[in-house]
């Protein structure tokens, strides 16, 4: 039933979500359909949506790692921006590296850069008592400060009016799988669900892993049986950092090529409804995101077939699901006390 519950609450959150666009005066069935053949109607769709769903899936699962230490990373959004941008500077300062390790070489300094700046947060959290939800929002700003001045004043590309960094080099560019039909899915799919996976071994299978879950239950038991909170938290921040930095992987070298301010549409936070419907559970986020993928790709072509909606039902339709997904607690209290009568 704990397992049916989430499961439940998002398909009567959908039914109702498609219901109120009769309000509109459109016919939630014919929505339905839209969104279906939006979402999985082409190769080319398919693969939009799977383009959609590899960033959701990377910071549903920064969000879940700190989670289980009982923090909250509000800093994905800032620690995916120094992750893609470290990923085009790499790419366009180091043009000669062996093709065959250069999206590795940027996909490890993705990976540190979100680190340091997660890592940040952990470290002020652990040794200076500042709460992580304060220090990542303002962590956000310094990033998106320090993008918008290397993008405009360091690496700007001459070539166009964009705010946008100078392309990377060709040995850096992941190709796209020719069975999508000219979307942007390349091996960075595969990378996001291995990290869920891998996710899941650590938290569950590794004793790093069992000490981030001891410190998220109960801090002080932890410590009494010789735990470092200080230290726990710095690294659970660290890896968090690290995953959403990796979102700058499919993002600068299999989709833009480049850095472009205000490249994400809000991926790091969209991550905390992601990583909050799966109940942080890293194989769930896989599913999780893929549904708020499809949800994002299904929208855009509502403005096209309908006349009363917009994409912005995309956003309703992920609220109504953190809405029913969180009452699943009310439920389970209302049923405790019918048992206990």
């Amino acid at each position: 039933m704990k397992i049916l519950r989430p499961i439940i609450a998002t398909i009567f959150a959908i039914i109702l979500g498609l219901l109120i666009t009769s309000i509109a005066g459109e016919n939630p069935l014919d929505v339905f359909v839209i969104f279906a053949k939006s979402g999985f109607g082409t190769p080319y769709d398919v693969g939009m949506t799977l383009t959609y769903s590899m960033p959701l899936i990377l910071t549903g699962l920064s969000v879940a790692m700190a989670f289980k230490a009982k923090m909250f990373n509000i800093g994905a959004e800032g620690q995916l921006t120094m992750g893609a941008l470290a990923a085009a500077i790499v790419g366009a300062q180091f043009p000669t590296v062996n093709p065959y390790i250069a999206p590795l070489f940027a996909g490890l300094c993705a990976a540190a850069a979100g680190g340091i700046w997660g890592g940040i947060a952990g470290y002020l959290k652990a040794k200076r008592g500042a709460h992580e939800v304060i220090t990542t929002i303002m962590l956000n700003f310094i990033a998106a400060g320090i993008a918008s001045y290397v993008t405009v004043y360091l690496l700007k590309d001459p070539n166009t009016q964009n705010p946008q960094t100078v392309p990377i080099s060709n040995y850096y560019v992941l190709e796209a799988f020719s069975y999508f039909e000219g979307a942007p899915v390349t091996y960075a799919l595969f990378l996001s669900i291995f990290l869920a996976i891998t996710a899941w071994i650590f938290l569950y299978r590794t004793p790093l892993g069992y000490e981030i879950r001891c410190v998220g239950e109960n801090d002080a038991a932890s410590s009494t049986a010789g735990i470092s909170i200080s230290r726990t938290q710095i690294l659970t921040m660290v890896v968090a950092g690290a995953m959403a930095g990796l979102v700058g992987v499919g993002e600068i070298l299999g989709r833009s090529e480049c850095f472009k301010l205000d490249f994400s549409p809000g991926y790091g936070f969209t991550g905390i409804a992601v990583a909050f419907l799966a109940r942080g559970n890293p194989i769930a986020i896989i599913f999780s995101g893929l549904l708020f993928g499809i949800l994002q790709k299904g929208a855009s072509d509502l403005e096209i077939y309908t006349q009363n909606v917009t994409s912005d039902l995309a956003l309703v339709l992920q609220a109504l699901i953190i809405l029913a997904v969180s009452a699943d607690g009310l439920w389970e209290k209302i049923l405790t006390r019918k048992k206990a009568k």
